[in-house]
C-alpha cells in the first residue's frame, strides 16, 4: 500500500517533478551540459561519482524544497547514495518534503514497428523490495514511440502496464511513461493512438488502484485532458522531450491539469564552475519557471 501522507502530496499538492535519473547512456551527456568533459574522469566509476555530486548538490541547494518541487526522480545509484549523511530517499522525504521515485527499466529495445518497448528486467521484483526498504514511493519506466504505429503503441501501453501492476504489487505508484519523440513526422496521430490506448488500461485497472502517467507535451493543448481526469489516474506529468526549458515551459502552460517532470529542462543552465551563490540562484530561477508552467495556466 502506498504511503497515504506521500500520495496526497503526489496527487494533489501543486509543484512539479525533478527528473534526476539519467543513467549509464545519457550521463556523459548531462556531465558535459554540466561543464564537465568526458576527458575530465575514466571510467564509469568515476563519471556516476561526479553525477551524484551534482545531483547532490542540486538536491541541497535551498530552493529545492517540497514547496514547489514534490517529487524527484532518482537513478538507481542515487537511491544508494546519500546527501548530507543520510540516505538519498530518506534525506528527500524528511528533510526537504520531495517524494522519492525510482527509475525502473533498463533501457530500451531495438524499434520495432515505430517504437522501442522496455528491456527485460528479469531482477524487478528484488529491485522494487530493496526500494520499498528504502523508502521509495513510486518508480518510472520509460518507452519511446517514433511514429503513429497503431500496433507498435498498443504493444508498448500493454507492456507498461503489465510491468505497472507488478509494481503495484510492492505497494508502490507506477509512473507509466510512453514517450512520444517530439521529431516524431506524425506525432499528433501517434498522440491519439496513446490515449485512446492508455485509456482502455485505465479503465481495467482494479477500483482504488492509481498510476502516474509522464507524456509528451501534446500537439494539441489540452488532448491529455481525458486522462488528467481519470479516477485511476493519480497525476499526469508532462516530460520536456528534447525541448528547450522555455519551449517546454511555454507549452506546458496551455496544458491543464499537466506538472512539469523535467530532466534537461531543469538542470540546462547549472555549471560546475559556478559559485554555491550563482548555482543556488540559477537553479531558484529554473525552479520558480517550472513551477509556474506547472501550476499557472494560460
Amino acid at each position: 500500500m502506498a504511503d497515504v501522507k506521500m500520495m496526497s502530496q503526489m496527487s494533489g499538492k501543486k509543484g512539479f517533478i525533478a527528473a534526476l535519473d539519467q543513467s549509464g547512456g545519457s550521463t556523459p551527456g548531462a556531465l558535459r551540459l554540466y561543464g564537465i568533459a568526458d576527458s575530465d574522469y575514466h571510467g564509469e566509476e568515476e563519471m556516476f561519482r561526479l553525477m551524484h555530486e551534482m545531483r547532490v548538490r542540486i538536491m541541497t541547494a535551498p530552493a529545492f524544497s517540497g514547496d514547489k518541487v514534490i517529487g524527484a526522480i532518482l537513478f538507481e545509484k542515487t537511491m544508494d547514495g546519500e546527501a548530507k549523511g543520510k540516505p538519498v530517499p530518506s534525506y528527500l522525504w524528511e528533510d526537504r518534503g520531495i517524494v522519492p521515485f525510482l527509475k525502473v527499466d533498463k533501457g530500451l529495445a531495438a524499434e520495432e514497428n515505430g517504437v522501442q518497448i522496455l528491456k527485460p528486467m528479469p531482477d524487478l521484483d528484488a529491485l522494487l523490495a530493496r526500494a520499498v526498504k528504502k523508502g521509495i514511493f513510486g518508480t518510472k519506466m520509460r518507452s519511446v514511440i517514433a511514429n503513429a504505429d497503431r500496433a507498435g503503441i498498443a504493444a508498448v501501453v500493454k507492456q507498461q502496464f503489465e510491468v505497472g501492476r507488478q509494481i503495484l504489487g510492492h505497494g508502490l505508484v507506477p509512473i507509466i511513461e510512453p514517450e512520444v519523440s517530439i521529431k516524431s513526422p506524425t506525432k499528433q496521430e501517434a498522440e491519439a493512438i496513446l490515449r485512446d490506448e492508455i485509456a482502455k488500461e485505465l479503465d481495467a485497472l482494479p477500483a482504488g488502484e492509481k498510476v502516474m502517467l509522464k507524456l509528451t507535451i501534446p500537439t494539441v493543448a489540452d488532448f491529455y485532458k481525458p486522462l488528467v481526469d481519470h479516477k485511476a489516474a493519480a497525476r499526469v506529468v508532462a516530460l520536456s522531450g528534447g525541448y528547450s526549458r522555455a519551449d517546454a515551459c511555454e507549452k506546458l502552460s496551455r496544458n491543464h491539469g499537466m506538472i512539469a517532470s523535467f530532466s534537461r529542462a531543469l538542470t540546462e543552465d547549472l555549471r560546475v564552475a559556478m559559485s554555491d551563490a550563482e548555482f543556488d540562484a540559477s537553479l531558484a530561477k529554473t525552479i520558480d519557471e517550472i513551477y509556474t508552467a506547472s501550476v499557472v495556466k494560460a
